[in-house]
């Protein structure tokens, strides 16, 4: 590797990585893509969701041979207490038609196909293989110093897309130590299922998919959210909270205990009942936000996906997010060759620029007080549920009690347990943060 000069160097084979090297590779730009696994997507077993318009803009043809599970036709929103939810479903004949908008994937197949492509349009994968110090030429980063012998290599740009709290990024010093509210704890499973029986029970046929997301008791307290949805042959189910709640949580329920939590609640339970165990996996998840995301170019590098907290935790996006971003400074790099400019930081505030008039910092920007709200007000993950769910249940049961002793009776539930003004200043707060 020694001697060796590439115009980019990207770290990381994840979506934002894969996203970067490939579009760079295929306007004919030298690339190296270094990865630590023994090959992409060798540490994600997990599953996932693609969303499609960010992949079809790099790849427009990735529908005829990327490993996708089933596109996605409903949406389900549940608020869940104890042993029963409020929910919500949209579901759509629109969704059932190509293109489609969204898939569930396995992240495994899925990152080894995108890093095939990756091969294909020219980039040098190397695998195995750390990247254990940036090199510098005084502000300037030059190049990579990885673990194995001959193991400084140079560019002109290095791209960092190695992940939650970016190891390379924090040692050159270019944003601190993630902080525990910023980010998530998750665990996953998968659970094996026959095809048949998964169409059965979420009334799909062959190769349509349903998502559940959930909110309410299922994190104990904590400030998290909870999701199954469909693949091929299994299910995918999964729950996550704040690492500082649960570093506070006096209850001092671990992930796994969550996780097994909801397997068992009576809303869950008949829907993977049945289901064998294939994959278990607990990963981190930047949901901090706007406020966030650091400084994510400088002198000769960029940062790209969750290294730089790229996630729309309220609507639950990350790869659009990653991809997008590692679309984005890729273009920037390449409009800067084609100008014969230097890879400094001026010239790669382009970057920054590109992702401010996208949806990507729109969004962020949009939902910036959203994390401080949920932090600040855990009445919305356990009051709240209980109240709703309480209500739907009063007006549901047929008695002999009429409707609007009803009402009353929902309304005095809620005046009673957060107060006429602890309601309307909830209230506040949510609009403000959607607004």
């Amino acid at each position: 590797m020694s001697k060796q000069k590439f115009d980019a160097i990207v770290v990381g084979a994840g979506p934002s990585g894969n996203a970067a090297a490939y579009t760079m590779a295929k306007a004919g730009l030298k690339v190296l893509q270094i990865e630590r696994g023994e090959y992409p997507g060798s540490k994600n077993v997990q599953g996932a969701i693609l969303y499609a318009d960010a992949l079809e803009r790099i790849i427009p043809d990735f529908r005829d041979d990327a490993p996708l599970e089933r596109h996605i036709i409903e949406q389900r929103m549940w608020v869940l207490d104890d042993d029963s939810f409020v929910g919500s479903h949209f579901r759509s004949e629109n969704y059932n038609k190509p293109p489609y908008n969204r898939y569930t994937i396995i992240r495994a197949q899925f990152d080894k196909w995108f890093s095939s492509k990756v091969r294909e349009a020219g980039a040098l994968l190397i695998c195995e293989t750390t990247v254990q110090d940036l090199i510098m030429d005084g502000d300037k980063v030059v190049g990579v110093r990885c673990d194995r012998e001959a193991g400084e290599v140079f560019a002109d740009v290095v791209i960092l897309a190695d992940g939650v709290n970016s190891t390379l990024a924090r040692k050159a010093g270019f944003h601190g130590e993630i902080k525990a509210n910023n980010v998530a704890l998750a665990v996953k499973e998968i659970l094996f299922m026959p095809e048949e029986l998964i169409q059965q029970r979420f009334n799909i046929k062959e190769d349509e998919g349903v998502v559940i997301e959930m909110v309410g008791k299922i994190t104990d307290g904590m400030m998290g959210t909870g999701f199954l949805y469909t693949n091929k042959d299994s299910l995918t189910i999964g729950i996550g909270c704040m690492l500082s709640d649960f570093k506070k949580n006096e209850n001092k329920t671990s992930p796994y205990t969550l996780l097994e939590q909801l397997k068992r609640h009576p809303s869950i339970a008949p829907m993977i009942q049945g289901g064998e165990m294939k994959e278990y996996c607990a990963h981190l998840i930047p949901e901090g936000g706007f406020f966030a995301v650091p400084k994510v170019y400088g002198n000769g590098w960029m940062i790209v996906g969750d290294s730089g907290g790229f996630v729309n935790a309220v609507h639950r996006e990350g790869s659009n997010l990653a991809m997008t971003t590692g679309r984005l400074a890729a273009e920037t790099v390449i409009n800067a060759k084609a100008a014969g400019k230097e890879l400094n930081a001026p010239v790669l505030k382009a970057y920054q620029k590109a992702l401010d008039e996208s949806f990507v910092m729109k969004d962020l920007k949009k939902y910036r007080d959203m994390p401080k709200v949920f932090h600040d007000n855990p009445q919305f993950f356990t009051t709240y549920p209980e109240l709703l769910n309480k209500a739907a249940r009063t007006m549901v049961t047929v008695d002999n009690v009429d409707k609007k002793t009803k009402e009353k009776e929902i309304f005095s539930s809620f005046r009673q347990t957060r107060s006429f003004t602890g309601l309307v200043g909830d209230a506040f707060k949510l609009w403000r943060a959607f607004r």
